[in-house]
């Protein structure tokens, strides 16, 4: 297939785009600055550009991953987002219904599912998020974009039969948490194996599977499998360390050769196991592969880089 990458410069797009060229599709970048595995510079909210894209190109399909994220909160004004998120959805959502298209994959993410309440870790256990969880409040303008723009994927995919699949990504990103204070770097983003995180090569392939599975309106949580059941999440957040030790009595001694902590409590988990069970995709890298390789001496299976500058950065100071 033809395919639209959006987001081609950014840390997804650099690994998607050669997953889906090795898969055998032909893909055309589109993001708002130049990068390997961009064809296109301009912004998705520019409908003249994306039409554009479209007649040049021959698109025949859509992932849609370029969006302003988080961080970008502080760097840029609500409208931003909204322009961005929302209008460029619906933008590439008119061009494919006009183009004929069958499928459109959008890059969602769990964050959206995060209300303010269960980031300030209220209650006595933690929460288990599924694709059925709600209601949905997000707590950011970020996370109400995002949503909206999924609304607007399942008014297409109802209205004009485009078979669209949202995939709401846990974290993925190289760079540092810019909100945590006591448990950073590598040792943040291990422990986040446990229940909000997965790599980006395994986000690359999801959207790969998704691409070519997709059918109806669908939306799926993508993060690394959890090693917990519903039945441990009051222990998980008064005693994670102890549930963690239970299921891996080795990690304590393996976190303690890097001066690693394993988390005291954690307040929410994302079960993915939606997408297994209709994709048949199950991420490759969890809290397992991350402990086999710690006690092998071999490198960390998932990326750690402080000082990755998004395009949406690079774009803000030129």
């Amino acid at each position: 297939m033809r395919v639209l990458l959006t987001g081609s410069s950014g840390w997804l797009g650099c690994f998607l785009a050669p997953r889906l060229r090795q898969a055998g599709h032909d893909v055309t970048g589109l993001d708002v600055v130049a990068g390997e595995a961009t064809d296109v510079i301009g912004s998705v909210a520019d409908r003249a550009t994306v039409d554009r894209v479209f007649a040049d190109h021959g698109i025949e399909a859509v992932i849609h991953a370029g969006a302003l994220h988080k961080p970008d909160i502080e760097r840029f004004p609500a409208q931003a987002f909204i322009d961005t998120n929302v209008t460029g959805t619906l933008n590439l959502l008119q061009a494919a219904v006009a183009a004929h298209h069958d499928r459109f994959v959008f890059t969602s993410t769990t964050s959206l599912m995060i209300s303010q309440a269960i980031r300030d870790g209220e209650g006595h256990a933690a929460v288990w998020l599924d694709e059925t969880a709600g209601p949905l409040e997000p707590r950011n303008i970020y996370g109400v974009t995002k949503l909206a723009a999924e609304g607007l994927c399942r008014l297409y995919s109802r209205e004009h039969g485009l078979n669209c699949a949202v995939l709401r990504t846990s974290r993925f990103f190289p760079e540092d948490d810019d909100t945590i204070d006591d448990v950073g770097g590598e040792n943040l983003k291990a422990n986040e194996l446990l229940y909000r995180r997965l790599t980006v090569e395994d986000a690359a392939e999801a959207h790969l599977v998704a691409l070519e599975k997709v059918r109806g309106f669908e939306v799926f949580i993508i993060s690394a499998p959890p090693p917990f059941s519903r039945g441990d999440v009051e222990a998980l957040k008064s005693d994670a360390a102890g549930v963690v030790a239970r299921v891996f009595p080795e990690a304590a001694d393996l976190y303690a050769q890097r001066g690693w902590h394993l988390p005291a409590s954690i307040g929410r988990i994302y079960d993915p196991s939606r997408a297994e069970r209709l994709l048949g995709f199950r991420a490759r890298t969890d809290f397992a592969a991350l402990l086999q390789a710690m006690r092998a001496g071999a490198p960390l299976p998932f990326a750690h880089d402080p000082d990755y500058v998004s395009p949406s950065t690079r774009l803000k100071h030129g």
